[in-house]
């Protein structure tokens, strides 16, 4: 495989039969399958999530994305009647959004779309692929308005309806602001967090808003023309130094998820040090990629064709990864967001 066939999105294709995509979560968020990928020797082995304690080493700082997953999917209606669709991605102000309509061709700017008796909203701009910038109008405040009437946001790949909406939240959810779980986190337990605690691996908490990006498809067939939209980052100077420490000392960075991976990238220097940020970030990462923060990754497994399969491939190296992926299909894992999940080191 060539630098340049590397940069075709076909080139990150794969079939994974439809009987694969997990549409609920386990009963038990731990008991998840886990493939353990090891970098060096190019061996991988099968195991269960809560075994992940055993791969991790006394120095390790593992870091989490802590933000919270707003019920960020709306259905109103507009005067004619129509149905429609809003999944919020990004707030502006205290009353404008960034959201995804459908179906967005029956929007036009001056639109109401009304939500209950004390929720509605007015459509001010449209862009591209279904996106659209609205003000709401409401009584009381937003978030009581949205909770009243707003559902989690599943991917359009679950069909089952999600009986427990505190099973696409993770544990240690804490700052509301995304409109998709970061996945690689629904596997942890309070229980599994404390065993980790108590082997000495030091834990921080990032932050990255899940918008967009995650919903938007790669469709250029040259991954280069590919528009990454920004989501909000925090990384505290607190953090910053634990993270700079263990770098210094030799010790591993481990992120969970692809959220954390772009934050800590994101906030990397040339010098291997990270620097305390607060701000926008649309970092595509790809095969090529230098990483500079990044020693191992706990992740899902991603759609084909997706900016997150990019990534993966950027970080295991792109045959190993294709090949882990035909392995872990032939394997039967179960896919996506309440699906399984992989250690890479």
């Amino acid at each position: 495989m060539t630098n340049k066939n590397l940069l075709l999105k076909s080139s990150y294709y794969y079939d994974l039969p439809e009987e694969l995509i997990a549409q609920t979560p386990l009963e038990r968020r731990d008991s998840s399958r886990l493939l353990v990928y090891h970098r060096k020797n190019k061996q991988i082995e099968h195991k269960i999530f809560r075994d992940i304690v055993d791969y991790l080493q006394k120095g390790d700082v593992l870091v989490l994305n802590n933000t919270k997953v707003l019920p960020a999917r709306l259905y109103g209606y507009k005067d004619t009647g129509a149905k429609i669709e809003i999944l919020l991605q990004k707030r502006i102000d205290l009353k404008t959004w960034e959201v995804i309509a459908k179906p967005c061709k029956r929007l036009s700017v001056g639109t109401k779309v009304t939500f209950s008796e004390q929720l509605s909203c007015v459509i001010k701009e449209k862009g591209d692929y279904g996106s659209c910038i609205i003000e709401f109008d409401f009584d009381g405040t937003f978030e009581e308005r949205l909770d009243q009437v707003g559902t989690m946001p599943l991917p359009p790949y679950i069909h089952e309806k999600l009986k427990d909406k505190e099973r696409y939240q993770t544990v240690y959810a804490k700052v509301e602001g995304s409109s998709a779980a970061p996945t690689a986190g629904l596997h942890f337990t309070p229980e599994l967090m404390e065993k980790i605690k108590a082997k000495g691996i030091e834990i921080v908490e990032v932050l990255l808003h899940v918008g967009l990006g995650t919903f938007r498809p790669v469709k250029e067939d040259n991954i280069l023309h590919h528009d990454m939209h920004s989501e909000y980052i925090e990384l505290s100077e607190e953090n910053a130094k634990v993270i700079n420490k263990a770098k210094e000392e030799g010790r591993r960075v481990i992120a969970v998820g692809t959220t954390s991976v772009r934050v800590l990238e994101s906030c990397g220097e040339r010098d291997g040090r990270v620097k305390a940020q607060k701000r926008e970030t649309n970092i595509f990462i790809y095969p090529s990629y230098k990483f500079q923060i990044v020693d191992a990754i706990i992740t899902n497994f991603h759609l084909p064709e997706s900016t997150l399969i990019m990534l993966v491939s950027a970080f295991a190296g792109y045959e190993e990864t294709m090949k882990i992926y035909d392995i872990a299909v032939k394997e039967k894992y179960r896919f996506f967001s309440f699906g399984d999940a992989m250690f890479i080191e």
